[in-house]
């Protein structure tokens, strides 16, 4: 009897594969993640908790635990730059934002790369992820244009709550500096009003829990931008935050500065004898102060912290409201910061302390930190908090642009440490492609000037850019470029001198050798490709001796002079008329 197994057999294969493959085809495609970017205001390297600081940040460390700690991200040295960085993948010059308005010098106004908003073509990952149905929201600092055509509303946010300024209060809508004689809100591109009970952590966070409410029957993916003003000037936390950090910072800048540095060699984040830069001379030690200073920068310092663990706190908050829809698990964080540590003294501005009065702010020891007071932590606490790196905010060392990335998702291994050297520019390319737009390598007509990271998270790639790609930095003089391990930098004054420096950053990411005549050929190459670089995106070069601190005193006093010269003229006006009815009276009695 003949079997019949040999046909039947690969019929019934057949049949199986072919209902497999119709099973396949009714079965939807995985959904695309959301994305949830927050940015802190410019956080230190070691401030968080997870990379070594003493804030409390529970959530955030959750975060960098389940998912990746990067140890060499880049960003710029300035806000406006970073974020048109971050939300581009593009050059800042090639957005338009070449520097902040604050330090933009007379030449360079109006200049090509240098208007202060997203020029014509620029288009923003908002924009490009609606094209894949994606809706897009933001709260909080937006610093990229004032206007009609320059808000978040017309660069692909559905919905939007902004402040236009590089700061403001944090508990009433009020300027923070006289560079300002108000603080502009606009929600959906239209002024807008804060509530009377507005702290900024709380209210960005509720906002953008309430854009994601009133969609909630949508099925489409989502992008959520949050711009914290934690813990930009005035920094600012309510009491309760602040008393966590009683006494802990009454040993000093230098002393936190070293600890960090410790944690930053035990926790993996450096090398373990990687050493650290010297104290700028400039900077003033702890021991040089009185009593009273001592506690009222101490005080400012839990301030700081304090305010990274109500940003935290809040943080949590919209975490669980994604938990409670459903949402976390198919949702892509990244926690970043837009620069290194702000190291401005606005007390030692002529007028500002009367300027505070005016404007209903005091520092005093008591309140500090609390409504109605002004803090700010100074050049050599900033030192501190962007150790193991050198310097602050405005530079191009690395305690001025190297500052955490953390990342976690779906897709993204838990645990990780990420060494590969990475860049701001490098977030819009990521979620480009984890939204399914790998082959997304233009804005415009611009090549991105970033690359993905999904490599590195998904563990396909070691590093994301090659050991022989050049990648150059410059904001306002300072300027830099990264070529395998090593980068050069120049950073200008009043905390630098305008000269070139290389560095192994592997080594030494302290900056503490320069290496430029043990490696002439090495520095020689990299200052051809800074200059290539320059050229490619149209940075205007600056003269050596620019002091961007000097240029925000020259700018703030002709904002201030356009913005009362009635108020000027007219003082004028009644001076002259006085004096002169005073010398006509003298010449009648003669």
């Amino acid at each position: 009897m003949q079997t019949r197994t040999p046909v039947l057999l690969p019929l019934l294969l057949s049949t199986l594969l072919w209902g497999a493959a119709l099973h396949a085809a009714d079965t939807p495609a995985p959904a695309k993640p959301n994305f949830v970017l927050l940015l802190i205001d410019d956080g230190g390297f070691s401030d968080l908790g997870i990379y070594g600081g003493e804030a409390r940040t529970p959530n955030i460390d959750a975060l960098a635990q389940r998912g990746a700690m990067f140890t060499n991200y880049h960003t710029s040295p300035l806000c406006s730059p970073s974020r048109a960085m971050l939300l581009t993948g593009m050059d800042n010059h090639r957005t338009g934002v070449g520097t902040i308005p604050e330090t933009l010098p007379a030449d360079q106004q109006g200049k090509r790369g240098y208007s202060m908003h997203f020029e014509p073509g620029v288009q923003t990952v908002a924009t490009r992820l609606k094209e894949q149905g994606y809706r897009s929201y933001m709260t909080g600092k937006w610093h990229l244009g004032h206007g009609p055509g320059d808000l978040p509303d017309a660069h692909g946010f559905n919905h939007s709550f902004v402040l236009d300024a590089s700061g403001a209060d944090n508990y009433e809508q009020k300027p923070y500096m006289p560079y300002y004689t108000s603080a502009d809100w606009f929600e959906d591109g239209k002024p807008a009003t804060l509530p009377k009970d507005f702290y900024s952590s709380a209210f960005l966070v509720d906002k953008m829990v309430d854009y994601l409410e009133r969609d909630k029957a949508s099925t489409e993916p989502f992008f959520a931008y949050i711009g914290f003003q934690a813990v930009h000037i005035p920094v600012q936390a309510p009491k309760e935050f602040t008393a966590h950090y009683a006494g802990v910072y009454d040993q000093g800048w230098q002393a936190t500065r070293e600890a960090r540095w410790k944690q930053a060699q035990a926790r993996g984040l450096i090398p373990a004898d990687a050493p650290l830069a010297p104290t700028h001379e400039k900077l003033r030690t702890w021991e040089s102060l009185s009593a009273d200073e001592k506690a009222i920068y101490a005080k400012s310092m839990a301030v700081h912290a304090g305010m990274l663990e109500a940003m935290d706190q809040h943080i949590g908050r919209l975490i669980a409201y994604l938990q409670q829809r459903g949402l976390y698990d198919n949702t892509i964080f990244l926690l970043t910061s837009d620069n290194g540590p702000e190291p401005s003294d606005p007390l030692a501005q002529t007028g500002f302390s009367t300027w505070m009065k005016h404007n209903g702010y005091s520092r005093e020891l008591d309140n500090l930190g609390e409504k109605g007071s002004l803090v700010f932590i100074g050049p050599e606490w900033a030192n501190a908090t962007g150790s193991p790196g050198n310097l602050f905010k405005f530079h191009t060392s690395e305690g001025g642009i190297r500052v955490p990335l953390i990342a976690a998702g779906p897709g993204i291994a838990a645990g990780q440490r990420i060494v590969s050297n990475s860049f701001v520019t490098d977030v819009t390319p990521t979620l480009f492609d984890y939204a399914g737009m790998a082959a997304e390598r233009w804005n415009g007509n611009v090549p991105l000037y970033g690359k993905s990271l999904k490599g590195v998270l998904d563990g396909s790639a070691t590093r994301t850019h090659a050991a022989d790609d050049a990648i150059g930095i410059e904001v306002g003089g300072n300027a830099a470029l990264f070529k395998g391990d090593y980068k050069i930098t120049k950073n200008t004054l009043p905390w630098g001198d305008a000269q070139w420096r290389l560095y192994n950053l592997v080594t030494d990411p302290g900056e503490t050798k320069d290496l430029r005549e043990q490696s002439p050929e090495l520095f020689t190459t990299m200052l051809a490709d800074y200059d290539q670089y320059a050229k490619d995106v149209g940075v205007l070069k600056l003269p050596d001796d620019f002091d961007p601190f000097t240029q925000v005193k020259i700018n703030a006093t002709k904002k201030q002079l356009h913005l009362y010269r009635f108020e000027i003229g007219g003082g004028v006006l009644i001076v002259v008329i006085a004096i002169t009815a005073l010398w006509r009276r003298r010449r009648a009695k003669k």
